[in-house]
C-alpha cells in the first residue's frame, strides 16, 4: 500500500464503505443460519444433561429413540448416525416444525450478531493496519481484529442466545414429561403448549433476574479464541488459494468456500468444549435448582459425572451445521462485499 493511500486512511478511523461489513455479515448469518437450523437443535440437546435423562425407558421414542441414542457409544461414524436418528425422531415424534426450534432468536440473534463481528472485523483490521501497521495485513493484525470482534459480539449478543438454548431445551424436557406419561395408567392426554420468546424472556427476567440474561458470558468469551482461529486460518487459507488458482470465477469461489469450512471445522475441533459449558449454564432451573453456576464449578461437575468425553457431545451435529453454516456465509459475506466496491 502507497503511503499517500495510509496517510489519507489515517486521516478517518472508519474506512469507506464501512457499512458494508455490517450488512453483508447480517445477510450471511441470516443465510447461513436457516440452512443449518435443525443441526443446531440437536446440537444444543446433545450438549445439554436434559437431554440425557437416566429414567427415560429405552426405547421411549420408537426402537432407536434419542433417549437411547444419546446414551450409546461409538466412534465418530456412528456420531454422525446418531444424529440423522435424533433428527428423525424430532421430526416424527414432536414435529417438523421443532427442527427450526429456537430459529426466531437464532436469526434475532445471528443477524446483528453476524453484522457486528463482520464490522467490527473488517473495519478493525484495517484500521489496527492504518495505524499501528504502516498498512500492511498480517496474522498478528487480524489476531487483534478477530478477539476484539469476538468480545463485542459476545458481550451485545449473549441475552439472545441465552433465549434460545431455553426454548431449545424446553421442548426436550416437555417431550420426555409426555413420553413418561404415556406409560402410566393414569397418563393425561395434554401437554402444556410451549412458550414463545416473549415469554421465555419474561420467565428468565422473573426467576433470575438481569443476570439470567448473561448466563454463559464467561464462556463465551473462552470461545472467543474459536473466532480468532477461525478468522486467521480463513485469511491464510484464502491468500493460499487466491495463489493456487491465481485466476477468478468458479475456481476463485471454491478456493473461498474450502478456505471457509476448513477455518470452521479446525478452530471448532480445537475449541468445542466450551460450547458444551455455554450450554450447561444457560440451562434453565430444574425443579428450582440451578445447577451449574460457573464455568470452572460447571467443567468439574461434568468432568466429574460424565467424564471428559462429554465435553465433546454434540460434536458431530455441530460440524454438519457450522461447516455448511461458515462456506454459505462467507460467500455471501465475500460476494457483498465485491458488489458493493465495484
Amino acid at each position: 500500500m502507497s503511503s499517500s493511500v495510509v496517510e489519507a486512511s489515517k486521516t478517518r478511523w472508519l474506512p469507506a464503505n464501512s457499512w458494508l461489513h455490517f450488512f453483508a455479515g447480517g445477510l450471511g448469518g441470516m443465510c447461513g443460519a436457516i440452512v443449518t437450523s435443525p443441526f443446531d437443535v440437536v446440537k444444543t440437546r446433545l450438549q445439554s444433561s436434559l437431554f440425557h435423562e437416566k429414567h427415560v425407558p429405552v426405547g421411549v421414542f420408537g426402537g432407536n429413540g434419542v433417549a437411547a441414542l444419546s446414551q450409546r457409544s461409538g466412534g465418530l461414524f456412528w456420531n454422525f448416525v446418531e444424529t440423522c436418528h435424533i433428527l428423525r425422531d424430532i421430526y416424527q415424534y414432536e414435529s417438523p416444525r421443532a427442527l427450526f426450534k429456537g430459529l426466531g432468536p437464532t436469526l434475532v440473534g445471528v443477524m446483528p450478531a453476524r453484522s457486528i463481528n463482520f464490522f467490527t472485523y473488517g473495519n478493525g483490521k484495517q484500521i489496527i493496519a492504518n495505524h499501528f501497521n504502516n498498512g500492511e495485513e498480517n496474522s498478528y493484525v487480524h489476531l487483534a481484529a478477530a478477539a476484539i470482534a469476538g468480545i463485542v459480539t459476545g458481550t451485545v449478543t449473549n441475552p439472545i442466545w441465552v433465549v434460545k438454548t431455553r426454548l431449545q431445551l424446553i421442548a426436550e424436557r416437555q417431550n420426555i414429561g409426555a413420553a413418561l406419561a404415556s406409560t402410566a395408567p393414569q397418563a393425561s392426554s395434554t401437554r402444556k403448549p410451549l412458550g414463545g420468546s416473549y415469554a421465555m424472556i419474561r420467565q428468565i427476567f422473573r426467576e433470575e433476574g438481569a443476570r439470567g440474561f448473561y448466563k454463559g458470558l464467561s464462556a463465551s468469551y473462552l470461545g472467543v479464541t474459536e473466532g480468532t482461529i477461525q478468522w486467521v486460518l480463513y485469511e491464510r487459507l484464502k491468500r493460499l488459494s487466491a495463489r493456487a488458482e491465481n485466476r477468478g470465477g468458479v475456481a476463485e469461489w471454491f478456493g473461498m468456500l474450502g478456505s471457509a469450512g476448513t477455518a470452521k471445522c479446525v478452530a471448532s475441533l480445537i475449541t468445542y468444549p466450551h460450547e458444551v459449558l455455554r450450554t450447561r449454564l444457560r440451562q434453565p432451573r430444574v425443579n428450582g435448582i440451578l445447577k451449574y453456576t460457573g464455568l470452572w464449578q460447571t467443567f468439574r461437575t461434568v468432568i466429574a459425572e460424565e467424564g471428559a468425553r462429554s465435553l465433546y457431545g454434540g460434536l458431530s451435529a455441530h460440524l454438519m451445521r457450522v461447516v455448511p453454516n461458515a462456506a454459505v456465509m462467507y460467500s455471501i459475506y465475500e460476494g457483498v462485499l465485491r458488489w458493493g466496491n465495484d
